[in-house]
C-alpha cells in the first residue's frame, strides 16, 4: 500500500489496516555496541525498566550507544491502555519504595549529566505515584551533584496536589506529553483528557516560573496540520518552552494503524512554525521522541535560565 500523501483528515478506524510501506527517510539504527551492552547489563542487574525498551523507541540504539537512557518508574504495568503504546497494561503491583534509590545509583554509575525519569500511569493511587518522582529527583541530586533532572510525568488526572509534590523537588524540566490532538483523544488515549494535560502544564509554570516545561506530539494518526498547529498554540499559551514532534510508528498490528507518514518537509514546517510562535526549543523529525536530545536542550537553555532566575541548571 502506498504512502498516503494527503494532509487532509484521515480516520484511522476506517483506513486499510494493512501496514503502510515505510518511506526511505525513516531508518532505525539497530541497537548494539559496547555502551549498549553495558547499559543493558546495568539495567538488568538493578531490576530497572526503561521506556526505551518498553515503548520500543526507535532511537534506543543511538541513545544507549551514547550512554543515555530514560528510566521508567512505578513498575512496568500501566493502569491505562492507550492505542499507540506497547507498555503492558493491567493491575500493577504495589509501589516499590526502593526504586528511586536503584535509579539514582544507576544514574551515578552512568555518570550522567542529565537524567530523564518517566513512569507508567498509576491511577489506582490518588497521588498517581508523585512521591516516587520527588524521591528520585532528590536522591539523584544527593548521589550525583550537578546532574540535572527531567521528569516526564503522567497527567495525574489533573491533580494539582500530585503536581506540587513533584514540583517541590524542583526538577530542571517538567515534561508532560499531550500526544495527539483533542479530536483524537478518545481514540488514541481513551482514559486521558486534554483538559488534564492543560491543567498540569499551565499550573507547573504558576508553581515555579523558573522550571522549563516541555510537551510532545505524535503525528500520523489522522490529525490535520491545522490541528497540530492549534495544539502548538495551546501549548504556548500554557507556557510550554520545549516541543517535540515525531512520527507515530505502529508497535504491532494490535495497535492503532498509521494513517500516513509525514514528510521531512512537513516536519520542517512544524519546526519553523514552533519557532515563530515562541517555543524556546523545537525538535521535529520522523524519529524524534520525547527525550531525544534532552541533554542538549537543558544545556542550551541553561544560560537563559540563569539570566532570568539567577540559577544554574545542572
Amino acid at each position: 500500500m502506498a504512502v498516503v500523501p494527503s494532509r487532509d483528515r484521515v480516520d484511522p478506524q476506517v483506513i486499510n489496516t494493512q501496514p503502510l510501506r515505510r518511506p526511505e527517510w525513516i531508518k532505525v539504527r539497530a541497537p548494539g555496541g559496547q555502551n549498549y551492552e553495558r547499559l543493558y547489563a546495568l539495567m538488568r542487574s538493578q531490576s530497572l525498566h526503561t521506556v526505551c525498551e518498553e515503548a520500543m523507541c526507535p532511537n534506543l540504539g543511538e541513545c544507549w550507544g551514547a550512554g543515555t537512557a530514560t528510566f521508567l518508574m512505578l513498575g512496568d504495568v500501566c493502569t491505562r491502555s492507550c492505542g499507540f503504546c506497547d507498555i503492558k497494561h493491567g493491575r500493577p503491583q504495589a509501589l516499590d519504595w526502593m526504586e528511586p534509590e536503584r535509579v539514582a545509583q544507576a544514574v551515578k554509575a552512568m555518570n550522567l549529566k542529565h537524567a530523564v525519569i518517566t513512569s507508567v500511569n498509576r491511577d489506582e493511587r490518588r497521588d498517581g505515584g508523585a512521591p516516587i518522582f520527588a524521591m528520585v529527583i532528590r536522591r539523584i541530586r544527593e548521589v550525583l551533584p550537578g546532574c540535572s533532572v527531567e521528569v516526564l510525568i503522567p497527567d495525574f488526572k489533573g491533580s494539582l496536589e500530585a503536581l506540587k509534590i513533584v514540583m517541590d523537588a524542583r526538577p530542571e524540566i517538567l515534561n508532560h506529553n499531550v500526544e495527539t490532538v483533542p479530536r483524537l483523544f478518545k481514540l488514541v488515549q481513551p482514559q486521558d483528557r486534554y483538559e488534564w494535560s492543560a491543567t498540569i502544564l499551565s499550573a507547573a509554570k504558576k508553581i515555579d516560573p523558573a522550571v522549563l516545561t516541555k510537551s510532545g506530539l505524535m503525528v500520523g494518526l489522522g490529525e490535520t496540520m491545522d490541528e497540530v498547529k492549534a495544539v502548538m498554540r495551546d501549548l504556548r499559551s500554557w507556557g510550554v518552552d520545549i516541543l517535540t514532534v515525531g512520527q507515530y510508528l505502529q508497535p504491532s498490528r494490535k495497535h492503532l494503524p498509521i494513517a500516513r507518514y509525514y514528510t521531512p518537509e512537513e516536519f520542517r514546517e512544524i519546526r519553523e512554525y514552533g519557532r515563530e510562535i515562541g517555543f524556546k526549543w523545537v525538535e521535529a523529525a520522523p524519529l524524534v521522541r520525547s527525550s531525544y536530545h534532552a541533554a542538549e536542550q537543558v544545556r542550551a537553555l541553561s544560560a537563559v535560565h540563569r539570566q532570568l532566575y539567577g540559577e544554574t541548571i545542572g
